[in-house]
């Protein structure tokens, strides 16, 4: 028998037991309503895919592209980055595309951890973010997130209680999965202090950007004074232009962080295909009409739902951010534990989400749904809670 120790340190993936049973479900002819995995729904903008394709069809764009991303879409993260959060980044040493945000934090680490580092991660946390630290060697200290939980302190607490001392931190605002968010850039500011004070590498994941609602408008981390001495800033395209499955995002911050991961994927890729890279310049620098559509489908999904669960007597607070909806598992059903409550709702309400435990301990307790259906389903999975929730 063969010794994997990286792999023998991942456990089982818990997703997996409710999506088996999902599709054992739909094979016995079941309508499974899926609101586990956040898998954007809607299609890409036209004006994205037409130039997908027009760039496709040169035989220009085949072939190996640069690992780091090819000139021009580096400029486009830069104005948007001007754009967006008035931050100035230079395009060739603090700006990076990645294949999809999860590909390039996971190589991130792994290019700056070494056996025996620490790194801090939000508990509970999106699965990459503490096991691409156990992948790399290194070891996992969880900070509490959560409603009415003061991250500052809790990070200050954490880093106090471990020796050797923590060498990075990986935050994520808006949150997935408890959807918490961070008012203005001072918490931000009080990270980026901290970080210095305390030799701290942090790794920012922004994926949900401009998925917002009531008003609410995400910060950068960049944003905060002296950000790109200790920072790093994750960006996907995924959620806000619904390009799920196109693998794009980029790395941008501080230039010896930035610098360490195109080195690392110079090694082990030769980037995207080119005219994805070309599509996502004019996705980047396009009309932007469309995110604040995709963002409106959110919003309206997640009224219908939060509306739903509470005709079935589940009161759930709404998130001001996300694709998601972090809901406390009702007090008459919270001994059965975040796993055997999915079980249940699949058996009872033919309606898939994902169990808190999935991502980490501190999500015990808790389901998360996601707003990946149109209202009709979604009316329809919470009358089918409904009646699972009277039984």
């Amino acid at each position: 028998m063969y010794e994997f120790g990286r792999i023998k340190r991942l456990p089982p993936y818990v997703f997996a037991i409710v999506n088996a049973l999902k599709m054992e479900a739909r094979k016995n002819g079941e309508d499974i309503i899926d609101l586990g995995m956040g898998n954007p729904d809607m299609a890409s903008p036209d004006h994205v895919i037409n130039k997908l394709c027009e760039a496709a069809r040169n035989p220009k764009n085949h072939g190996y592209s640069a690992s780091k991303g090819i000139t021009q879409l580096r400029v486009a993260v830069t104005e948007w980055y001007k754009r967006r959060y008035d931050v100035d980044l230079d395009p060739e040493s603090e700006t990076v595309a990645t294949i999809g945000s999860k590909e390039g934090l996971s190589h991130f680490v792994l290019a700056t951890i070494q056996p025996g580092d620490v790194v801090m991660t939000p508990s509970p946390a999106y699965p990459i973010h503490p096991y691409s630290v156990i992948i790399a060697g290194g070891e996992v200290s969880g900070v509490l997130t959560g409603k009415d939980v003061d991250f500052m302190a809790e990070i200050e607490s954490t880093y106090k209680k471990i020796l050797p001392r923590p060498k990075m931190l990986i935050i994520n605002f808006p949150h997935n999965p408890t959807t918490q968010v961070v008012e203005g850039t001072e918490f931000f500011q009080n990270v980026v202090d901290f970080a210095k004070e305390n030799n701290l590498i942090v790794a920012h994941d922004l994926a949900y950007a401009d998925l917002v609602f009531d008003g609410y408008k995400a910060p950068s981390i960049l944003q905060a004074k002296g950000a790109k001495d200790v920072a790093v800033e994750f960006f996907s395209m995924t959620k806000s232009y619904s390009m799920a499955g196109w693998r794009i995002g980029f790395c941008s911050g501080n230039k010896e962080l930035v610098g360490a991961l195109i080195k690392i994927k110079s090694y082990l890729d030769y980037g995207m295909f080119q005219p994805i890279q070309i599509a996502g310049i004019v996705a980047l620098r396009g009309p932007q009409e469309c995110v604040s559509e995709y963002c409106q489908v959110y919003q309206s999904r997640r009224d219908v739902l939060i509306k739903g669960l509470k005709r079935a007597g589940w009161d759930v607070e709404p998130p001001k951010a996300t694709m998601f909806v972090w809901a406390a598992i009702p007090e008459r059903f919270r001994k059965m534990g975040s796993l055997e409550f999915c079980k249940f709702l699949i058996k009872e309400a033919r309606v898939a989400v994902s169990p808190g435990i999935g991502f980490g301990e501190g999500g015990e307790g808790f389901v998360r749904f996601a707003l990946v259906e149109n209202e009709h389903r979604i009316r329809q999975a919470t009358r089918g809670i409904k009646k699972a929730l009277s039984l």
